[in-house]
């Protein structure tokens, strides 16, 4: 696969917690078909965080988008119809023993760099919660 050979998938998902299955799934079927199967475990962890806040937070719709840049970098958002920023990654030391709130921190250990941005769907107001993983 050439290095600046780029891709972009998105897979839109209703309210439902069993998405995230299907979420998972997905990304690991497009990470291996482009050749990049040592970024699965990671990048379903990452993507699992991410949409599981997106459909656990929020009543409407969300979406996972998955894209390669030129640079080599794999992006994994999730977008979701809550406009408000996401809460700040609490340190996993301080939440290892907890069932929530690992999220934000587990991208933040997980990921080279992540953000959010104000974003627009379905008509919708929202955010997508972001993050980079390097390919190569």
């Amino acid at each position: 696969m050439p290095e600046s050979e780029t891709w972009d998938y998105t897979l839109y998902i209703p309210n439902d917690p069993r998405a995230v299955t299907v979420c998972r799934r997905t990304l690991r079927t497009i990470l291996t078909l482009h050749e990049l199967p040592g970024l699965a475990d990671t990048a379903e962890l990452l993507a699992t965080e991410l949409v599981s806040n997106a459909v656990r937070h929020t009543k409407g719709p969300a979406a996972l988008r998955v894209r390669r840049s030129p640079q080599g970098l794999v992006w994994i958002g999730a977008w979701d119809t809550d406009p408000a920023p996401p809460p700040p990654p609490q340190p996993l030391g301080q939440v290892v023993d907890l069932e929530e709130g690992r999220g934000l921190g587990l991208v933040t250990a997980c990921a080279d760099y992540w953000g959010w941005q104000p974003s627009a769907r379905f008509g919708d107001r929202g955010k997508y919660v972001w993050c980079e993983l390097a390919a190569a």
